[in-house]
């Protein structure tokens, strides 16, 4: 098994996870039902599905003109793409729009968001063993603070998000310029993220990938632990 001189990494549903708080939506109700056979009422389910909504990675979950769809495919590039193209999804999702910014808001709130159990023990392990890491992420907002408010900032070596560097995964442009910025050649970093197709490209460079399950995080304890073990790297 080759040596690994660094590991880059997700964020979303790897790394870190935005999970509800029932608070969020609190007096919210739907404009229209998500399907036929539901209310107007905000339970859980319909939370479950406007999260979903909101973080998967790929595809799209709501109709969309050629134009909004555009906005869609663009979102992580720029923050103005991703604010309109989001609160097209929560509007078209039967949110009113007050309620749709409201929940955008939480979105974009790096303290929203809820690191998965091992987040820090896996970047401190890794930095203590002279491991480099990067964030590599498909985002269009700064999510620093969310490692600074964990006490990992100082473990990251490079954050290459979208927004910042021009590129989205599975781009083959925004891996590579993680792997320029580490000084590490692709045959010795590993991929570690929960989207075969977004994440999965940075096999293309060379590098080996690893799949994680973005379960809620009370339910996921060492799925970062156990990538980086299949690797080889034993925390």
């Amino acid at each position: 098994m080759t040596e690994l001189h660094a590991v880059m990494f997700d964020f979303s549903g790897t790394l870190f996870r935005l999970e509800e708080d029932d608070s969020w939506f609190t007096g919210m109700e739907l404009d229209a039902p998500l399907s036929p056979d539901e209310t107007r009422e905000i339970d859980g389910h319909v939370q479950a599905e406007l999260m979903r909504r909101l973080t998967a990675p790929t595809g799209r979950s709501v109709t969309m003109t050629p134009e909004a769809l555009e906005t869609w495919m663009n979102r992580d590039l720029k923050p103005h793409l991703h604010r309109e193209a989001y609160l097209h999804v929560l509007r078209e999702s039967g949110l009113a729009h007050h309620h749709a910014e409201a929940l955008y808001g939480k979105v974009i709130d790096p303290a929203c968001w809820t690191p998965y159990a091992d987040t820090a023990t896996v970047l401190a392990g890794l930095h203590r063993r002279g491991i480099k890491t990067a964030v590599v992420s498909n985002i269009a907002f700064d999510i620093r603070p969310a490692f600074e408010a964990l006490g990992t900032a100082g473990d990251v070596d490079e954050f290459v998000l979208s927004f910042e560097v021009g590129a989205v995964k599975p781009d083959p442009a925004i891996f590579q310029a993680a792997l320029d910025r580490l000084g590490v050649p692709a045959e010795r970093a590993l991929m570690v993220g929960d989207s075969d197709e977004a994440d999965g490209g940075a096999r293309a460079l060379g590098c080996a990938f690893a799949l994680v399950d973005p379960l809620p995080t009370r339910d996921r304890k060492d799925g970062l632990v156990a990538a980086l073990w299949a690797h080889g790297v034993q925390l």
